[in-house]
């Protein structure tokens, strides 16, 4: 049943496995010492990690807040049937229907795409026209051409 050579070499073959268990056994005691001679700082370490996988999963878990933000448009339409435009001084500005139609909806807050798309004209276009408001009203920005004309009753 066992093999030739192995009968032959039994004791070699019993002293390498005895010298390998006892390499083992050391190993092991060595590790085991190393455990108890350094156990405090490995407790300290254990509890550092854990402190830290736990921080770890609470900020995860407090920057993903479950808020959910609505956006409220409160739209003034009171004034619209009761307006009535100044036509003398859209005459001294020379402002053109189209010029006020594109005023109207910069008020409305809608961007330059927006007011091109609802026109039918390009982007150039508008561009053109909302310089010349600014022009004509002597306003630097939107905000400030729409608050002006608001003021001279150009649009409500």
């Amino acid at each position: 049943m066992i093999p030739e050579k192995i009968k032959k070499n039994h004791e070699i073959l019993l002293y390498g496995i005895s010298v390998a268990v006892l390499f083992l056994l050391l190993r092991f005691l060595e590790f085991r010492f190393l455990i108890i001679s350094h156990r405090f700082e490995l407790y300290v370490g254990g509890i550092a990690v854990i402190f830290t996988l736990v921080g770890i999963a609470f900020a995860k878990k407090w920057s993903n807040p479950k808020i959910k933000i609505q956006t409220i448009v409160v739209q003034n339409d009171s004034a619209t049937p009761d307006f009535l435009p100044n036509h003398q001084e859209i005459a001294e500005r020379k402002i053109s229907n189209r010029e006020i139609e594109v005023l109207q909806l910069i008020a409305e807050g809608k961007s330059n795409k927006e007011i091109a798309d609802a026109l039918f004209v390009s982007l150039n276009t508008i561009k053109t026209h909302s310089s010349n408001i600014f022009e004509k009203l002597e306003a630097k920005r939107r905000t400030q051409a729409v608050e002006k004309a608001k003021k001279l009753r150009i649009i409500s």
